[in-house]
């Protein structure tokens, strides 16, 4: 399958090359040049699959034409080892965990699953690669793991410096190997920029091969429509013909844009809510139909403290810069710090079911965006535990830290301050590789 930038100034290219350069040369993101339906016969049959038979059958559509199918099998059987459980919270409401990977967030699927695919494609072209990715938190420690002792790849992580939990900081900044941490004195949108700037400067792309693990690549966010077929699948089991609403904690907007293809490949979502913080860029564009990027506001529902929102160009593309059409399958709130601890607060009264602040965020959009007659839910996409001090508060108690979670914390930190300053970034990168 061809691959084509969504500014359509660039020239098509192969899966290999989308997936090695990351970001296309006009700046655009890339886009598989058609997304086929499922046919209809597998979601009758839906209930009946497990997880790894649900995402080969849609790794296939995406990347069958490519990797070979015992190849492909294997990126998906190794990716996703671990559990993605959906749990009722209460009536018609329930929570998809993707939580219980290696480093506790629901970007491990992506992340693992691109991991394998750039090492396969690496290994035919056996040139080193230099993976460059920016994090509001998750999305490094994700990466900076699914990578870690990957032959032929070197990682750089930024990530705004006072700006991540300190769980989170420790997941990738204590690696070391192939895995170096910047910490940038700005916020995500500058660690964001200096990446896409380093794709666009000709001088040290002839001297590096470099890619992005963030989700502008398109190996990093087609995988994570797997779980939302997953979830559809166990919801089945329990309920047929159910109204589905999914709410989807929304930063970068590659969660969600991964559910509207699933739902363009045939999933049978009546509406996606997508929930913002204060950092609402995205809702806004919903409710007047202009786009208008601003420096991101720091928040306890971290991941989602982004201001420009990369994958927007990915979901005007799809729906034909079509306001309309996007507002037909996408509604948008946003809460306050205060109203996603009051939530995580409650629903721990009320239901013993304990929230990270990116859960609650979801959750609160789906109580006020669900209709009585609808059944929603809402993605949980981070352990609670990697936000103990702000969930510990909303409970009044301690939370117990999962051993593996733990032992992150054990280790020192190896990281490299910077300013936000693309030269001596580059630099960094000239002087690292």
């Amino acid at each position: 399958m061809k691959y084509y930038s969504t500014n359509k100034k660039a020239p098509v290219v192969s899966l290999q090359e989308a997936v090695v350069k990351g970001l296309a040369p006009d700046r655009g993101l890339y886009m598989p040049e058609r997304i086929d339906r499922l046919p209809a016969g597998f979601f009758e049959e839906i209930e009946n699959y497990e997880l790894h038979e649900i995402a080969k059958t849609v790794a296939e559509v995406f990347f069958g034409e490519d990797i070979p199918k015992e190849k492909l099998d294997a990126i998906v059987s190794d990716t996703l080892n671990f559990e993605i459980p959906l749990k009722e919270v209460e009536e018609g409401v329930y929570v998809l965990e993707l939580f219980h990977g290696p480093t506790f967030a629901f970007k491990d699927v992506g992340a693992r699953f691109m991991a394998r695919m750039l090492s396969h494609f690496v290994q035919e072209g056996k040139e080193e690669v230099n993976v460059l990715v920016a994090t509001s938190g998750d999305t490094g420690s994700a990466v900076a793991n699914g990578f870690l002792g990957v032959e032929g790849i070197k990682v750089f992580v930024l990530y705004p410096s006072g700006k991540v939990s300190e769980m989170q900081e420790a997941q990738f900044t204590t690696l070391g190997q192939n895995i170096t941490a910047l910490e940038v004195d700005g916020t995500f949108d500058d660690c964001q920029t200096l990446v896409k700037s380093a794709f666009m400067d000709e001088e040290l792309n002839s001297r590096l091969k470099l890619t992005s693990a963030n989700s502008i690549n398109v190996a990093r966010f087609l995988p994570q429509s797997f779980y939302y077929f997953w979830a559809y699948a166990q919801l089945k089991r329990e309920l047929q013909d159910a109204k589905v609403v999914v709410s989807v904690p929304s930063g970068n907007l590659g969660n969600l844009t991964a559910g509207l293809f699933a739902k363009r490949m045939g999933l049978s979502v009546d509406k996606f809510i997508a929930v913002n913080n204060r950092n609402d860029v995205f809702r806004e564009y919903l409710q007047t139909g202009k786009y208008i990027p601003r420096t991101s506001v720091q928040t306890i529902a971290n991941a989602m403290d982004v201001g420009a929102p990369s994958n927007f160009e990915r979901i005007l593309d799809l729906y034909g810069h079509s306001h309309e059409a996007i507002t037909a399958d996408v509604s948008s709130y946003k809460y306050s710090d205060e109203e996603i601890r009051m939530a995580i607060s409650n629903v721990y009264a009320k239901s013993d079911y304990l929230l990270d602040p990116h859960g609650a965020c979801a959750y609160l959009a789906l109580k006020e965006g669900k209709k009585p007659d609808e059944t929603g839910i809402f993605l949980a996409t981070a352990h609670p535990a990697k936000f103990r001090e702000t969930v510990g508060s909303c409970i009044r108690g301690s939370l117990q830290i999962p051993d593996a979670l733990a032992a992150f914390m054990k280790n020192k930190k190896q990281s490299i301050s910077l300013p936000k300053d693309f030269n001596l970034f580059k630099k960094q990168l000239i002087d690292q590789s």
